[in-house]
């Protein structure tokens, strides 16, 4: 069928068929679909033993067979075509989305001001599990994207390899509909069911598929309704849970003899050839495994064809002129005529063209945006989405306008002047999974692109940490494939709840390993500023995840002048504007990061505690050290170093910071810290008790 396909799609036109898959039946498709030679595969599973060292080369440690991709070229009729499998862990249905942001990037031209879309360029095919397919939320969450203008590829062919088992749960454990397709129903898309002991029917079903995404530019799922000869794997023994299944499938012929057996009684060809087809292929296979045995190899397999070239060669310290800057603001405050900006938001744009004057103050949303825009003059994509994004969660970002009078959407940043390159701009659904897979796909598809996702609250990134976990932090190691995707994370402790506080930066600050990632909570609008043009600009691409702020969007003491944009770099540690004039009077040294500091710095007992300095860890993995050091080394009279935050003890950066924090200090200087006690929860559910707590950290850490 995947070959019936691949002829179809070239004659179409299709330029790269993307395809998704579990592990089962993977090196099938890697060796007869993207060409990947039996000595290669066979390769892994007989290679010599190696040392430590060279089991890592450039840090990967690689992944299992069945779990990695590859990319190669598929010759046809009608000419040759690219065929990719992505790397897939054993989260079976995880790699749905990011297939689907794959071919959307493969779709998309970004050479130009406006992105254009062309649905022949990339085809994504998903091959699913029977069990996986109706149990796993993300292939709903994947079929909602289908339609959705920021996210639909022109329709995917779903293949349900349907062996009428999980592992070992029959159908009647595993889901409650008739059919492991019917999840496709909810979502208007056409099911054809086949018979795999067919083969020729299951060709027409394919070429019926494919007819049918050509003509409506829609998914259609294919259930293709087999079995498992072997049960779960080649030595489990699948009779202990499914005996009569089984029994009865020992004494069926499988799909070789049958099709045998209707070609002798068709065309003549007698059994006796078909027999010795099969012995040459077996002789084939035992031939190069023999030679392997002989002559073991090591890591045969060639690099997952998921990877993309990680480097470009723009420079990350070009700076941005200040009157380079107002000219981008006046554009992304300009509307067209006749276009009526709603009244209230019409006082936030004359306070943004305001704040590029002099004596002026720039904010968080403001920044982020000139950074935007100062990028697209400089020719790189930007790709940004999330729920509220256009808008903002908290009605800061406001990149959309739409018309008072008549709703009318128009977007400032889109129609830059100089802009060299797209800004793709879209509100997602209500979805973290299938959502950040699809921007983890698209990111690695297109590595000149800045790629960002923003979760709603920090908090609920939870909902795609299959995707964090398994692809964005371990990408690089198991199949050597990063970028530069950038996760905007709303964080700080402001009263609102425990699921409105935390966006678990333990988390991604325990994942950092290997310089896979980096992890940054700025406290102000420049340094937001700088360190989105580092992450699009740098050689190095990694991802990046980036607490973001909700109360400082609107506070003035966290907002930035002109000339912090147009002549600063982003600054990976800050120390103390006011102490660092009289370093020899700072006797007790405090760090902290993000909102905290404004806590802190802006407390009453701020102007009595004179001898206490306030540091700021600005990216805290790959941790600074070296830059921490010099901060320390400024303050001759250091009596006791702090670390605050406000997060719980067993959360937060806390046990990650106070190892590191060692390393640096000068011996027998004194370290402790001070933040919330341990809890299970992370945040208070009372405002009340928020301030309280909020109130005791500031005043020990300030020496009270």
């Amino acid at each position: 069928m995947l070959d019936q396909l691949v002829e179809l799609a070239a004659s179409a036109g299709t330029g790269t068929i993307e395809i998704g898959m579990t592990h089962r039946g993977r090196l099938n498709v890697l060796a007869h679909v993207v060409g990947v030679s039996y000595a290669d595969i066979l390769g892994e599973f007989e290679s010599a033993p190696v040392t430590d060292a060279e089991a890592r080369p450039d840090g990967e440690t690689s992944d299992v067979k069945y779990h990695r991709g590859a990319d190669g070229v598929y010759e046809t009729a009608a000419g040759p075509i690219r065929v990719t499998v992505a790397p897939n862990p054993s989260h079976l249905e995880a790699i749905d989305p990011v297939v689907e942001g794959r071919a959307r990037a493969a779709q998309t031209d970004r050479s130009g001001r406006d992105p254009a879309s062309d649905l022949t360029l990339a085809l994504p095919v998903l091959i699913h599990g029977d069990a996986s397919f109706a149990a796993q939320g993300v292939v709903a969450e994947t079929f909602n994207l289908g339609r959705l203008p920021g996210y639909t590829t022109g329709g995917t062919i779903h293949l349900i390899a349907n062996n009428q088992l999980g592992f070992t749960v029959e159908p009647r454990d595993g889901r409650s509909t008739d059919y492991a397709s019917d999840l496709a129903k909810g979502f208007d898309i056409p099911i054809v069911h086949v018979n795999a002991d067919d083969p020729d029917a299951c060709l027409s079903a394919i070429r019926l598929a494919h007819a049918y995404r050509e003509r409506f530019h829609g998914d259609v799922v294919v259930d293709v309704v087999g079995y498992r000869r072997h049960g779960h794997n080649e030595e489990d023994e699948p009779a202990y849970t499914q005996p009569m299944m089984y029994e009865r499938i020992g004494d069926h012929l499988s799909v070789r003899q049958i099709y045998a057996q209707r070609l002798g009684a068709e065309d003549g060809i007698d059994e006796g050839r078909a027999e010795e087809e099969l012995a040459a292929a077996e002789g084939r296979l035992a031939e190069i495994q023999a030679s392997l045995e002989a002559s073991p190899r090591e890591a045969p397999m060639p690099p997952d064809g998921a990877s993309r070239p990680a480097r470009h060669s723009r420079s990350s310290r070009a700076a941005v002129a200040a009157e380079q800057l107002r000219a981008i603001n006046e554009e992304l405050l300009a509307v067209p005529p006749g276009f009526t900006v709603h009244p209230k938001l019409s006082r936030q744009v004359d306070r943004r063209r305001a704040a590029l004057t002099r004596g002026g103050r720039i904010g968080w949303a403001q920044a982020e945006a000139l950074a935007f825009g100062s990028l697209l003059l400089d020719g790189t994509p930007i790709r940004l989405t999330g729920q509220d994004a256009e808008r903002g969660t908290f009605s800061q970002r406001h990149l959309v306008f739409h018309d008072a009078a008549n709703g009318q959407r128009y977007a400032p940043i889109q129609h830059l002047s100089g802009a060299k390159a797209p800004f793709e701009l879209h509100d997602s659904p209500l979805s973290e999974f299938a959502c950040l897979g699809f921007e983890y796909g698209y990111a690695v598809e297109a590595p000149e692109a800045l790629v960002l996702w923003e979760a709603q609250y920090g908090d609920f990134a939870n909902e795609a940490e299959v995707i964090i976990d398994q692809f964005i932090v371990a990408g690089l190691a198991k199949w050597g494939e990063t970028s530069r995707l950038t996760l905007l994370l709303p964080h700080g402790y402001e009263g609102q709840g425990p699921e409105h506080s935390s966006a678990r930066l333990e988390r991604y600050l325990a994942l950092g390993a290997e310089d896979n990632v980096r992890v940054a909570n700025c406290t102000t609008p420049a340094q937001c500023f700088h360190l989105l043009r580092d992450q699009a600009r740098r050689e190095l691409a990694r991802p990046l995840v980036l607490m973001t702020p909700k109360g400082l969007l609107r506070l003035p003491a966290a907002s930035s002048a002109l000339g912090e944009l147009a002549r600063s770099r982003f600054r990976p540690v800050l120390d103390d504007p006011e102490r660092s004039r009289e370093p020899g009077q700072v006797r007790r040294l405090v760090l902290c990061s993000g909102r905290l500091y404004y806590d802190l710095a802006l407390s009453p007992k701020r102007t009595k505690a004179r001898h206490v300095a306030i540091g700021r860890l600005e990216l805290l993995y790959p941790f600074p050290g070296a830059e921490l050091r010099r901060l320390i080394m400024r303050y001759p009279n250091l009596e006791t170093l702090v670390w605050v935050q406000e997060e719980p003890k067993n959360m937060g950066a806390r046990k990650f910071v106070l190892p590191a924090v060692l390393d640096v200090v000068p011996a027998g200087l004194p370290i402790t810290d001070v933040a919330r006690p341990e809890r299970s929860s992370p945040a208070e559910g009372s405002h009340a008790v928020h301030r309280v707590e909020q109130a005791r950290i500031v005043n020990e850490a300030l020496g009270g």
